[in-house]
């Protein structure tokens, strides 16, 4: 149980909010600050080049912050069932794509070939953990990197 497993009641744990859709809130407002705001500091963190920034924010991506994977996922599960969190999903989204709209736009000054390079990086994120395929001599991680490289041209 999770208000035992954090040293209080469970009514002491659920008291702390108005109602539970403060509680899913709040649980929103935490995914998306890591997911969003924290990835975002800790590229930035470092400074470069877009392409430098990009890297990083892929290697984050594919290695990087433990837990955010299965988080992202969950998220978007419970978005198909719930408005408030479909919503939340989509500004995070919408907050992603901005970002890296502004590094895409470094490397390449057409718009068109900006918004295509973000919805290839954003959906071989998502996407490539649905898709079940044997890359023959290759793994799934090297395919991975080997697209992404293509991105970055």
């Amino acid at each position: 149980m999770l208000a035992e497993s954090l040293g209080v009641t469970k009514g002491g744990f659920y008291g702390q909010f108005v109602d539970r859709n403060e509680l899913l809130r709040e649980m929103l407002d935490t995914w998306a600050a890591a997911v969003v705001d924290q990835v975002i500091d800790e590229v930035e963190s470092r400074g470069g080049d877009a392409r430098a920034r990009l890297k990083r924010l892929f290697d984050i991506a594919k290695l990087g912050m433990p837990g955010l994977l299965k988080m992202d996922l969950a998220v978007r599960d419970w978005a198909r069932r719930d408005p408030m969190a479909a919503e939340r999903l989509q500004r995070v989204d919408e907050r992603r794509m901005e970002y890296m709209r502004t590094l895409f736009g470094e490397l390449c000054s057409d718009d068109g070939e900006v918004e295509a390079r973000c919805l290839l990086a954003f959906s071989l994120f998502i996407g490539s953990n649905f898709v079940a395929v044997d890359h023959g001599n290759r793994t799934r991680d090297e395919v991975l990197e080997l697209a992404l490289q293509q991105l970055l041209r």
